[in-house]
């Protein structure tokens, strides 16, 4: 009799996949975080935005699960690169778009008044990312890459009108060329995809922020329609070649908030610029930008980037949001566990705290413009900015390093050695939108006085216009500065003690900073800032902690 006697080694079962339900709050990205394009690279997905002339530019985010994100590097991030002096904030980078296609990762974008349509490539989308090669044949904005089932590539973009003669105010096209993917070059005249819009007929205006995908031998052409306003929508298109003709869906648009009360709890409106993707599930979704107006269309955060579900009707055509016509706060989608939450939040209620304890500075820090030079260094557990004679009010790179207004009620506080040595010399928090919108909450001397101030911007740019001011009994003493805001106006502190802080000025105008005002298309950033207006000093300010916190109905 004879026994057999196996061992089977690691021939355990599979464990099913698990995956859970899980909630996610709208806005995705709150505050000035427009103009989202996403690619997918395996399990990872990859998500970038406009920043106009704030520096660094581009910033790249990581999900696997599509609710929590990680900063993970700056597309434009070294002052080489690209120059935005003298710029308006709102011009520079415009609606960056992201691919991912054999190893190599490709963001084709438009330096607006700064060097016109670029493409960048990395093979870490976390970076370095190449220096911008310039696309002269692409006369327009919002690029787009597309890559076909035979690894051809296209590039579409906004343009002009045919022959620049437009039929009227707001008219475009969406064009399209080949490229060559290896030498980085166009390689074809452009062909017009879509004249107009819709309905040329009924005068549709600024068909833009194109994006071809292909699914079920059909490709479809999604964009923007209505301009970037209340009337913002997303438009489909579809055709059984690349390059057209192609026919828009008659039930267009596919997404839009133009038609609902602007009385409405909570709206959110101006909702467009979309991108489609699929979820690790399978489900289709969106994200697109977003504003969340406080009181008749004027709001402070900018447009934001929301997302939400996509259904695929019968006829094969795609809806963004199906079944409601309002964009929801909240969604569910399905997700696997990811363990370790990132550090940083930029969704929901949340504080961000800074100790200036770090070797590298937090990179959610922005500033405005192409740095010139360096500025300010951490040391010792504190932040030291130099006073420099760039100001605020001024097209260049002053000494300020902000963080985005992400929420209607908000608040930033910090904690200042600073002693001015003279009239000129200011340091404290700064709130911006423009260079002719903006308060600043600041110490600073008067007839040889330690003062805190507070100043609004001049709208026609002739400096600063002084709103309130108190004298401090003690000379040369550390500071703490508070801002707060909400939909009536901001409130502006300051004292010793963070939590019995005095008032300066209370319910100060907010829809001053609001876009509807302000103008461009930027959000308030907000942060330390130091100054010696217009003369040279070797003066600095010392930062010993920055807060944020942001609570919101949701």
């Amino acid at each position: 009799m004879f026994f057999l006697i196996m061992t089977l080694g690691n021939c355990t079962r599979p464990e099913a996949e698990v995956w859970i339900e899980r909630e996610f709050t709208n806005p995705i990205f709150a505050g000035y975080y427009p103009d989202p394009s996403l690619c997918q690279a395996g399990d990872d997905y990859y998500l970038v935005h406009s920043t106009f002339c704030h520096f660094p530019g581009i910033p790249v985010f990581h999900s696997k699960d599509l609710i929590d994100w990680e900063l993970i590097g700056h597309v434009l991030n070294r002052p080489d690169q690209y120059n935005t002096t003298g710029l308006e904030i709102s011009r520079g980078i415009f609606a960056p778009a992201i691919s991912y296609h054999n190893g190599t990762f490709y963001i084709v974008n438009t330096l607006v008044d700064c060097g016109g349509n670029f493409i960048t490539t990395a093979q870490d989308p976390a970076g370095p990312w190449s220096d911008p090669v310039l696309l002269p044949e692409i006369n327009g904005i919002d690029p787009s890459l597309f890559f076909d089932d035979n690894d051809s590539a296209y590039i579409v973009y906004n343009s002009d009108a045919p022959d620049n003669r437009p039929l009227y105010s707001g008219h475009r096209t969406i064009r399209l060329s080949k490229f060559n993917i290896k030498n980085l070059k166009v390689t074809s005249k452009n062909k017009i995809l879509v004249n107009g819009g819709v309905d040329i007929s009924q005068k549709p205006v600024w068909i833009e922020g194109p994006h071809i995908l292909k699914k079920d031998s059909w490709y479809y052409l999604v964009a923007a329609e209505g301009g970037t306003g209340e009337n913002h929508s997303q438009v489909v298109f579809r055709s059984k070649k690349v390059d057209g003709p192609f026919i828009p869906w008659t039930e267009n648009p596919i997404l839009t908030q133009r038609h609902l009360d602007p009385h409405r709890k909570n709206p959110i409106t101006s909702t467009g610029h979309a991108d489609l993707f699929t979820a690790p599930d399978g489900s289709w979704w969106a994200v697109f930008l977003g504003c969340r107006p406080y009181e008749d269309n004027h709001y402070n955060t900018g447009r934001e980037t929301f997302m939400a579900p996509v259904h695929w009707n019968t006829d094969g055509w795609p809806v963004i949001n199906p079944g409601y016509d309002e964009i929801q706060n909240t969604y569910t989608i399905k997700t696997k566990p990811q363990g370790k939450l990132p550090k940083y939040r930029y969704s929901g209620n949340f504080t961000d705290i800074d100790d200036f304890d770090e070797p590298e500075m937090n990179p959610n820090w922005i500033q405005l413009r192409t740095p010139s030079g360096k500025w300010h260094l951490l040391d010792d557990g504190k932040l030291i900015i130099n006073l420099r004679p760039e100001t605020a009010g001024e097209l260049k790179n002053p000494s300020f390093i902000a963080h985005r207004q992400q929420h209607i009620n908000s608040t930033i506080i910090t904690a200042m050695n600073f002693s001015p040595k003279n009239e000129n010399e200011k340091a404290g928090l700064l709130v911006f939108q423009n260079a002719r919108h903006h308060y600043f909450l600041c110490k600073a001397q008067n007839k040889g006085f330690d003062e805190v101030h507070l100043y609004q911007s001049s709208a026609e740019r002739k400096g600063l216009v002084l709103l309130a001011s108190v004298r401090l009994m003690e000379k040369n003493k550390g500071i703490i500065l508070k801002v707060s805001s909400s939909k009536e106006g901001y409130g502006f502190y300051y004292g010793n003690d963070k939590n019995h802080l005095n008032v300066l000025a209370e319910k100060v105008d907010g829809k001053f900073l609001s876009t509807k005002v302000a103008g461009g298309f930027v959000g308030v950033v907000s942060g330390m800032y130091a100054t010696s207006t217009g003369l040279a000093s070797s003066n600095s300010a010392a930062f010993d902690w920055f807060e944020y916190m942001g609570q919101d109905d949701f």
